[in-house]
Order: structure tokens, then C-alpha cells, then sequence
């Protein structure tokens, strides 16, 4: 139980640190930063697997370079299609 707190915490950390990389904001404050922190860390160990690249430091079994990055690229992504929600005439 108490390493699963601590991956929340390091997701959480990775969230806000990704989303600060990044122009714009993460909706949702820290339960928004945990979401991007966790899908950041899946995504960003997918590509660094993907292309044999080394994962440095783990915490909280979390690789803390591939998470910033993935976390990153979700809160830019993120970014895009809010945005494009939002000028929408449909919407």
C-alpha cells in the first residue's frame, strides 16, 4: 500500500513538472497532474523501450525521465485537442 502512495506522489510530481514544461494548464490540479504523470510514465517508457534508449533513475517504480517527457507530451496533446474543442462552432 505504501508504495502505491508513493507512485501517486511521484506521478503527481511528474504531472506538475510536465505540465510546467509545457505552455498552457492541466485541468484538475493534482488529480490532473496524477492522470498525466501515470499516462506520461506508460507512454514515455513505451518509446524509450520502443527505441532500446536507457530509462535512468526509478521512483516509486516510475522512470523519472521517460514519465517528465511522456507527462509532457500529454499535457501538450492535452493542450491541442481542448483547444480545438473549444473554437469548435459545434461545441
Amino acid at each position: 500500500m505504501l508504495g502505491f502512495l508513493v507512485m501517486l506522489l511521484v506521478a503527481a510530481i511528474v504531472g506538475f513538472i510536465g505540465d510546467a514544461l509545457v505552455p498552457g494548464r492541466m485541468p484538475g490540479g493534482w488529480v490532473g497532474a496524477i492522470i498525466a504523470g501515470l499516462l506520461g510514465s506508460a507512454i514515455g517508457g513505451y518509446l524509450f523501450n520502443a527505441m532500446a534508449m536507457p530509462i535512468g533513475p526509478v521512483l516509486g517504480g516510475l522512470a523519472i525521465v521517460p514519465s517528465i517527457l511522456g507527462a509532457a507530451l500529454v499535457v501538450f496533446l492535452f493542450g491541442l485537442i481542448s483547444n480545438g474543442l473549444a473554437r469548435s462552432d459545434r461545441f
